[in-house]
């Protein structure tokens, strides 16, 4: 765990950090591959020819140096909250940075609230779709085991939720080791096609990505729903940040996940400008047929450790939800006797599993599916993006026309996603807006409610000088508890409705026995009905 410290991590301790991070940060991102390139030429709507090809890796390895590299590692890590990440810690910079305008602090939370609640949207498909995607493997392995799909993905889900409780302090130390080979072996697979077709490595140039955008403005719009998928998995960046810091996060993204990826994703072209049969699954396809059976398990291994990290992340968003007042008070579970961000919560936990069933079972495949990530993955962007804006300008003091030029050309970029994403809702898109939308009539109705329960709390709450006054005429009277109960309040020279309740149940019994920090009192009840309405009465003035 990274410690907050002003002095940045070196040596050994950063190599840790980084391994850390490798296996718990860029996991979801890793698993990509899986799908990425196989949902943008999926159901034929891109012919697979060669300037498609060069146009669609492009598009890839642009997105993944535009949303990555320089929005998420070069500037939005730098939006800390005293070395805390993600879109909460955002949102505290962004409502602190506005306070003095109510209605755009107001507008704000608003938003944030509901890039949280969409966060578990995402965080249903994430699961689904990774194990999806790797068990589907055995499909190329032998086309008559694919009736065995989501009976094995429903295994490996219930026994990956089923071990939450014991908590991930044993095995999480393997995360990192086992995401380092998943990124080599990325990379070992994209080369050795990369080495028979070198010419595919022309897509580097942002040109092929241009051309193809001039030239079929709708095709390419449309495989922007698809290419998004390449970067799914990018936020963790930011809300794992406060764990590992930000030098680690970025040396990992620079030394070896960022190259890993477009080295398979310059393979898995390489090998369809070759073999265009190969579009059913690419990423499998590129496996010589002795390796297949280990790089599945290896697959679902990766799966399953980016799955786990979501789920971790989803308990600690509930938790600083819970905090806020945003979420209703649930059971929290601390899994270790070290690490206090290691956190079970059982709700949530089998909340999830339930919504990640059915998206299995409802779904049945990766490909629907992925027209349901898109979706939730681009509206969180969008909403990083603009309270970003806000805590250059608000928060950092940046001038009007640099914090546009900053964020401007990110908007604009999250927004064709967006688009792209919007027009899939009826095919898929519904299932995590249905999800973020629930979550976000829960949080904010409890907030609200909270909100006017302490008003009323408030309303019937009486002076403290008064109610100090009448516990002294009543100890004057002969009416006094053997023991006190403190209980805290929100508001100075008030005292809480329930104290004076508390304080009149103790004091009209002249036999009390409440044990310390209790207020439950002997003696019979028609003893102290004349003495409870001497207290009211006293209490009154």
């Amino acid at each position: 765990m990274h410690s907050r410290s002003s002095d940045p991590p070196t040596g050994s301790k950063l190599a840790a950090l980084t391994l850390g991070a490798v296996g718990v940060v860029y996991g979801d991102i890793g698993t990509s591959p899986l799908y990425a390139l196989k949902e943008v030429f999926a159901h034929g709507r891109i012919d697979i020819t060669p300037d498609n090809i060069y146009g669609i890796l492009s598009l890839v390895v642009w997105t993944l140096t535009v949303i990555v590299s320089l929005k998420y590692v070069l500037l939005i890590l730098r939006a800390d909250n005293n070395g805390e990440g993600g879109l909460i810690a955002m949102l505290a910079l962004a409502s602190t940075a506005v306070k003095e305008r109510p209605a755009l602090r107001r507008r704000l939370l608003i938003l944030g609230v509901f890039g949280t609640a969409i966060f578990f949207g995402d965080g249903v498909i994430t699961p689904a779709i990774s194990v999806l995607s790797a068990v589907e493997g055995l499909e190329v392995a032998a086309p008559g085991l694919h009736r065995y799909v989501v009976p094995v993905t429903l295994v490996v889900l219930t026994l990956l939720f089923a071990a939450q409780r014991f908590g991930t302090g044993g095995i999480g130390k393997f995360f990192g080791p086992v995401t380092a080979v998943w990124f080599i072996v990325l990379a070992l697979l994209g080369v050795v096609h990369i080495v028979e077709n070198p010419a595919v490595l022309a897509a580097l140039s942002p040109h092929y990505a241009l051309a193809f955008m001039w030239q079929h403005p709708g095709t390419a719009f449309v495989s922007l729903g698809a290419v998004v998928l390449c970067v799914t998995g990018a936020e963790a960046l930011y809300a794992d940040m406060g764990h590992f810091g930000k030098r680690p996060i970025r040396l990992a993204w620079f030394s070896l996940v960022m190259p890993a990826l477009m080295i398979n994703y310059f393979g898995q072209g390489a090998m369809l400008l070759q073999r265009p049969e190969t579009v059913k699954n690419p990423f499998y396809e590129m496996a010589p047929e002795w390796a297949l059976y280990p790089l599945i398990v290896l697959a679902t291994l990766a799966t399953v450790i980016a799955s786990q990290a979501l789920i971790t992340a989803a308990f600690s968003v509930t938790k600083q939800a819970i905090q806020l007042g945003y979420f209703p008070r649930l059971r929290v579970t601390h899994t270790s006797v070290k690490e206090t961000g290691q956190i079970y919560v059982p709700f949530v936990n089998w909340g999830l599993y339930t919504c990640i069933v059915l998206a299995v079972v409802t779904f049945g495949s990766s490909s629907k599916l992925a027209s349901a990530y898109g979706i939730a993955v681009t509206t969180d962007m969008l909403i990083t993006t603009t309270m970003t804006f806000f805590v250059i300008r608000y928060s950092w003091k940046y001038p009007w026309a640099l914090c546009v030029a900053a964020t401007g050309f990110f908007f604009l970029v999250d927004a064709m996603f967006f688009a792209a994403n919007a027009i899939k809702i009826l095919d898929g898109g519904w299932f995590p807006l249905a999800i973020g939308a629930a979550m976000f009539t829960l949080m904010m109705t409890w907030k609200q409610g909270r909100r006017l329960m302490s008003e009323r709390l408030r309303e019937e709450a009486i002076d403290l000088k008064s109610f100090l006054e009448s516990v002294f005429i009543s100890r004057r009277r002969g009416f006094r508890a053997r023991r006190c109960s403190w209980r805290p309040s929100r508001a100075a020279r008030r005292t809480r409705c329930c104290t004076t309740s508390s304080t009149t149940r103790c004091c009209t019994s002249r036999t009390c026995s409440s044990p310390s920090g209790t207020t439950r009192c002997r003696g019979s009840r028609s003893a102290s009905a004349a003495r409870s309405s001497r207290w009211a009465t006293a209490a009154g003035r």
